[in-house]
């Protein structure tokens, strides 16, 4: 009996060493699916040709374009305000698809800075109070990469209806996101 004891607690002492060791960080958790959007998003927007970026499946949405900008702009806020800054980027007033894609780029300068900065002992430290919400380093970031897959899956469709297989169904692509 003794010895099963024994066999018993090396087997339990076994299972928590090991499920400590594929513990990951939260901080890591979201570094991940932001690097692959990020890949996403400006392969998408590289993919896309200029004449395509005035392209609007019906009169009521934006064009591929201004998702492009909104996205920039949306990624520059909740980037800054995670660090604790305020950037208020104002409305991506160009026009090209290569400016649009530098904005998009330099948009996500800022949330590198963001995402590098993260850790467990900092996401649930209080970064943006407003009288309508409280949120933390973590929530911004996440609630941003949630945003931007949400865009990216929008996006998809304007490609697809422009006969272009978007990055993410790309199988040589999707290698790179590993």
């Amino acid at each position: 009996m003794r010895y099963l004891v024994k066999m018993l607690a090396a087997v339990l002492m076994a299972g928590g060493t090991l499920g400590a060791q594929d513990a990951v960080p939260v901080s890591a958790s979201t570094a991940k699916s932001y690097q692959q959007i990020q890949k996403l998003l400006v392969a998408m927007a590289e993919k896309m040709p200029e004449e395509h970026y005035s392209f609007k499946p019906a009169p009521e949405i934006k064009t591929f374009g201004e998702l492009v900008a909104h996205v920039a702009m949306h990624q520059a806020a909740f980037c800054a305000m995670s660090m604790g800054e305020r950037n208020d980027p104002g409305r991506v007033e160009t026009k090209t698809k290569a400016e649009l894609v530098a904005a998009l780029k330099d948009s996500f300068a800022t949330c590198d800075a963001a995402h590098g900065a993260l850790t467990d002992a900092n996401a649930s430290e209080i970064v943006f109070r407003s009288d309508r919400a409280t949120m933390s380093r973590f929530e911004l970031l996440m609630g941003d990469v949630n945003h931007s897959w949400e865009e990216y899956g929008y996006m998809s469709v304007y490609l697809r209806l422009k006969g272009i297989v978007p990055p993410s169904s790309d199988p040589e692509f999707r290698k790179t996101l590993r």
